[in-house]
């Protein structure tokens, strides 16, 4: 008898173009994993209102967002791929989790102080509340697997946290999940500001590379990446972090270690080894671009796969609420 393959589930926000450090850092790994666990990808459009969206934007970056993940490999054939607004279920799991959840646990969480302080003395409450939506997402699908960086990690503790809890008030009814931390790429850094992470809505446009740009866009903003003063390619993430990080992009888009990485390019400048590093990225995104560009000219293709899958995760989630709704008292007919 085939063992049952575990489950995982992670969700991405469709908040413009995604960059290298979405790719290396989560896509990339989700492909690599579809084989080994029956995977729920979900473009998480709820999570993307907690701060202010012009709706045709939106629209248009949850395509490119779903265009994007397949052009990256992701199989509809073997993992569920589908948008957050389309199931009823994270939105009501989410209320309910609410009523188990604390203000002091979601006051201390990291994430809504930093961005907090964007919104001013008008913070809305879906920014302050968006963890318990993300622990509806993770248990909805009884998933025993999240893929989490080090910024997602407390989210995934105020998730284990909660269901515990709930487990413990009625009877055991989520899968209390745990951390999938990948062994490489996991945090790709700023090619101008390497002590922080890269992100596509940096102001300074050298400092990330999107999955659209053109090859000579991408050599030049490795040419253009912040390094240090010496000319040894060595990995040192304390004292060579702009070298560090480019060691771990290449290492990542060529399969190599960092040890053969530091003989191929003994005795060679920083100018041959950004060079390389941009061609290798440029090398690895020319096909993935290919696909992108040819999918979203397929819109009726795209919108079968989502129809397909969305019933697959209504199915799934439907169980868990069912249960749920039981356990809290709710009348079912």
């Amino acid at each position: 008898m085939e063992e049952q393959k575990k489950i995982l589930f992670s969700g991405i926000q469709p908040s413009g173009v995604f960059t290298i450090g979405n790719y290396f850092g989560a896509l990339k790994n989700w492909v690599e994993l579809q084989d080994e666990y029956n995977c729920y990808y979900c473009v998480v459009d709820l999570h993307a209102i907690t701060v202010p969206q012009v709706p045709k934007d939106l629209r248009q970056n949850s395509k490119n967002a779903l265009a994007m993940l397949l052009a990256c490999g992701l199989d509809p054939k073997k993992a569920t791929i589908y948008y957050q607004s389309h199931v009823s279920g994270h939105a009501e799991l989410a209320w309910i989790l609410n009523c188990f959840s604390y203000m002091g646990e979601l006051s201390r969480m990291t994430q809504f102080k930093d961005k907090s302080r964007k919104q001013g003395e008008n913070i809305r409450v879906g920014l302050y509340d968006y963890p318990v939506l993300m622990a509806a997402d993770i248990l909805l699908y009884q998933a025993d697997l999240v893929p989490v960086g080090q910024d997602q990690k407390q989210h995934l503790e105020l998730t284990r946290d909660i269901a515990q809890r709930f487990n413990n008030t009625f009877s055991p009814t989520f899968t209390i999940p745990e951390p999938y931390i990948p062994k490489a790429g996991a945090r790709v850094m700023s090619l101008q500001e390497p002590e922080k992470k890269m992100s596509k809505s940096d102001e300074n446009i050298n400092a990330f590379v999107s999955m659209t740009d053109h090859k000579d866009t991408i050599i030049k903003k490795f040419k253009r990446a912040v390094t240090d003063s010496e000319a040894e390619v060595r990995y040192d993430e304390e004292n060579k972090r702009g070298i560090s990080n480019l060691m771990e992009i290449y290492s990542v888009a060529t399969n190599k270690s960092y040890e053969e990485i530091e003989r191929e390019f003994q005795g060679k400048g920083y100018g041959d080894f950004k060079l390389a590093v941009g061609e290798s990225v440029a090398n690895l995104l020319e096909p993935i671009q290919r696909e992108y560009t040819k999918l979203l000219n397929e819109k009726g293709y795209m919108e079968e796969i989502l129809k397909e899958s969305t019933e697959v995760a209504r199915r799934v989630s439907n169980k868990t609420l069912s249960k749920v709704k039981k356990k809290v008292g709710f009348v079912s007919f």
